[in-house]
């Protein structure tokens, strides 16, 4: 696990269990403002006191694309993001040096959180109205890649897509091989191209989990249940090992997350670690650290969980409508956190640097 010694006394602070902290009262003093830098707004949050940067303003709604995504670059120093500021929700791209933010394509009905940002970073691919696009992010320019989608992965090997489209799991191209029926609304490249995970939903807050390998031979396609229940936000572990995801498991009062993960290979299905009640999640580059938005109505919080440590630190608050929807996610070097919530208005996107509490991985 590579957890900086490198702990200020805030932080020593901060890593009070959540359950102890959450029978205090926050701080209801207003956080004082620090300097602007373009639409950025520096502030010190009430809770921990670590500086928070509001990336955009809450007058207009502004998204995150999904956490499995890549959808920040480190080289030039931007962000991609949905917005509704220039009328229908549209994709944008943040300079994260300045503050702007610069539309890149208009769009009729996209879905936020499709965006997402190819390894060379100079292409973004994303749905608009059951179309798949990739727009150009220096001319600006859009094509359509294909039709009826209603989610699609890319394998970083091999440059393919895997899509859901009326209802089927395809790999796309000349000759798209269907890798599954029933596919439901979303689908995971496994890191390394070897496979795919999607979800079936079976209703209420029960789900299914579903993998298929990528063969040589589209007759011998098998999918194989990975899991099932109360189950959620699942994503890959940077090395393609296992699929982690939150399982709600029965408390002494309200169902209790944990993060759990699942080996494609075997089935085996193991705790990871327990949370504070977790609502989203992701991990860091190595998948030492964890961040989660806690539905705490108590401490409605961003918190890392130090998965050999087991313990967690308290960013900042969220206090999100919606915890489910405040998606933290590490920047891809770990040195950042970046989330969303929707508690100064609409929803708008911030930003927090916990370089001081967790090293740096190397970007993928």
């Amino acid at each position: 696990m590579h957890v900086s010694a490198r702990i200020t006394r805030r932080a020593m602070l901060a890593a009070l269990p959540v359950s102890l902290s959450a029978t205090t009262n926050p701080p209801t003093r207003k956080a004082r403002p620090l300097p602007r830098a373009g639409e950025f707004v520096r502030f010190a949050d009430p809770l921990t006191e670590n500086t928070v940067v509001r990336l955009t303003n809450p007058a207009s709604r502004n998204l995150l694309p999904a956490a499995s995504n890549p959808f920040v670059s480190l080289k030039e120093r931007f962000l991609i993001f949905s917005s509704d500021r220039a009328g229908s929700m549209s994709p944008f791209e943040m300079d994260l040096h300045t503050g702007t933010a610069t539309l890149i394509a208009a769009t009729m009905a996209l879905d936020a959180n499709s965006l997402w940002l190819d390894e060379q970073q100079r292409l973004v691919y994303f749905l608009d109205g059951g179309v798949l696009k990739e727009a150009t992010l220096a001319t600006k320019r859009t094509r359509v890649v294909a039709e009826h989608v209603t989610a699609f992965g890319r394998a970083v090997r091999g440059g393919f897509f895997v899509v859901v489209r009326e209802g089927r799991l395809e790999i796309l191209g000349s000759a798209n091989h269907v890798l599954a029926t029933e596919a439901g609304s979303w689908c995971l490249v496994r890191p390394g191209g070897k496979g795919c995970a999607f979800g079936r939903e079976t209703g209420g807050e029960e789900r299914e989990f579903w993998y298929v390998p990528f063969p040589d031979d589209p007759e011998q396609t098998k999918a194989v249940l990975l899991a099932k229940g109360r189950v959620s936000n699942p994503l890959w572990s940077p090395d393609g090992r296992s699929l982690l995801f939150l399982r709600d498991v029965p408390g002494s009062s309200a169902y209790l997350a944990e993060i759990r993960e699942v080996l494609p290979e075997t089935g085996e299905e193991r705790c990871v670690d327990h949370t504070s009640q977790f609502a989203a999640f992701a991990a860091n580059g190595d998948a030492s650290v964890f961040v989660g938005a806690s539905r705490s109505k108590a401490q409605p919080a961003v918190v890392l969980l130090l998965r050999t440590a087991q313990r967690e630190l308290m960013l900042c608050e969220h206090r999100a409508s919606h915890p489910a929807a405040v998606s933290p996610v590490f920047s891809p070097d770990s040195r950042r956190v970046y989330f969303q919530s929707d508690h100064e208005g609409k929803s708008a996107l911030y930003s927090v640097n916990v370089e001081l509490l967790v090293e740096p991985t190397p970007a993928i």
